[in-house]
């Protein structure tokens, strides 16, 4: 029996007469983590929704006549306010601003110059980073925080649209990997509500002033956000949102000349 390779984007089942026929000209980078996600979705979360969306996303992009790669995801982060609860595994912020520098000239010695951050963790922060890599690296880079960026639809589609092991995400991992979701023996999701303790002072609670939350004390089983109401539907519909907006900017990346004003028109 012949094997037919169909997801010619993912770097992790390329040979290297694959990535020479195919010259990319953007590689895409998941970013996840591994941390608890109340007590009935998986650790591994964040990461799994990173490769999930990413790889749709590159799919949809090749059909547009992109020429990328998407890169393994990186399946730590930062979990500094997360480590009062077991294994989750911290990399420190400059850990990871260490390994993207070492994946960035990894990149730009093969001659890519566009690159996508994909990530699906809140605790990474890479804006600082980026504006430490510019000038450093002939490599353009972009990021898109796709909770973030999927705000907007998500208010439509969910009832609640939090922001860890909720509704939100709840259903990206029902859509992608319902084999992973714990339920109790009547079908109900094995988790709590979400419920998160509510902050001391005004300036806080109104975001004029911004802190880490340490999530041992914000939650009881480390999830903001009831996530009952979530389903595969949901996730489908979500995840189309990402697609509509990434896949044609990645075409559109891939197919951009790096010329002298590059990014701008």
């Amino acid at each position: 029996m012949t094997f037919v390779r169909s997801k010619h984007w993912l770097l992790e089942e390329m040979t290297l007469e694959d990535v020479r026929n195919l010259q990319p000209q953007v590689a895409v980078l998941p970013m996840g983590a591994t941390e608890p996600h109340n007590l009935h979705l998986p650790y591994g979360t964040d990461t799994l929704e990173a490769w999930h969306l990413a790889d749709r996303c590159c799919e949809a992009a090749c059909q547009l006549g992109a020429k990328l790669v998407q890169l393994p995801a990186i399946p730590y982060g930062t979990e500094t306010n997360m480590r009062q609860f077991p294994l989750a595994m911290n990399l420190q912020p400059s850990t990871v601003h260490l390994i993207l520098r070492d994946l960035v000239q990894s990149l730009e010695g093969a001659g890519i110059q566009k690159l996508l951050i994909f990530n699906s963790h809140g605790g990474n922060e890479f804006k600082p980073m980026l504006r430490e890599l510019y000038g450093q690296t002939s490599v353009h880079i972009f990021l898109c925080n796709w909770f973030q960026m999927v705000k907007d639809a998500a208010s439509k589609i969910c009832q609640h649209a939090e922001d860890h092991a909720g509704e939100l995400e709840t259903s990206v991992i029902m859509a992608f990997r319902p084999d992973l979701v714990r339920l109790r023996s009547d079908g109900s999701l094995q988790a709590d509500d979400g419920q998160t303790r509510p902050l001391r002072f005004q300036a806080l609670q109104q975001g004029w002033v911004g802190l880490s939350r340490p999530w041992h004390l914000l939650t009881t089983n480390s999830g903001s956000g009831n996530p009952h109401l979530a389903s595969a539907s949901k996730g489908e519909a979500l995840t189309q949102v990402v697609v509509d907006r990434i896949a044609s900017f990645l075409a559109d990346l891939s197919q951009s000349p790096l010329d002298a004003s590059f990014p701008f028109a």
